[in-house]
């Protein structure tokens, strides 16, 4: 029952608020070598300009759909347009009410996927790879060395 207590605990967004939802080609580092997952994930607005825009992005595909449409039910609610092997990422419910938000504030992004509609036009690049379980491990050889004088004053 996440999707529906989801909607309950947000009371400034229902089931028809419009959500662009995308297909991101994501990495796992499992003993050493990487393996590719295709990730669903809620795009906010501004992630949206951002990539229409032309930057490189790891979505291949996003779709305009209603918020009902992504988390109706007792489980996240996967469209035709993704691939059967697809997942959804962590929090799905609770980044989709938050994405729904976003298009809330800037109705005006809703025309750029209008809803019901698949749009593949990205400058789609997985050169920078989006490794979903990396650890940054810092160690005391990464400290920066500075200067004597650099937290005195003069």
């Amino acid at each position: 029952m996440v999707a529906a207590t989801a909607l309950k605990d947000a009371p400034d967004v229902s089931s028809d608020n419009y959500l662009v939802i995308g297909l991101a080609t994501c990495f796992l580092k499992e003993e050493g070598e990487i393996h590719e997952v295709q990730v669903i994930e809620p795009i906010p607005s501004a992630a949206l300009e951002a990539i229409l825009k032309g930057i490189p992005t790891s979505y291949s595909l996003a779709c305009g759909v209603t918020l009902g449409e992504a988390i109706g039910g007792e489980t996240p609610q996967k469209p035709a347009e993704f691939p059967p092997q697809s997942q959804f990422c962590d929090d799905f419910s609770f980044r989709a009410i938050a994405a729904a938000r976003t298009y809330q504030s800037r109705p005006e992004a809703q025309s750029h996927i209008p809803l019901g509609t698949t749009r593949k036009d990205f400058n789609y690049s997985t050169e920078r790879k989006r490794v979903l379980n990396q650890t940054r491990v810092v160690r005391r050889e990464d400290d920066v060395k500075q200067h004597e004088y650099t937290h005195k004053v003069l």
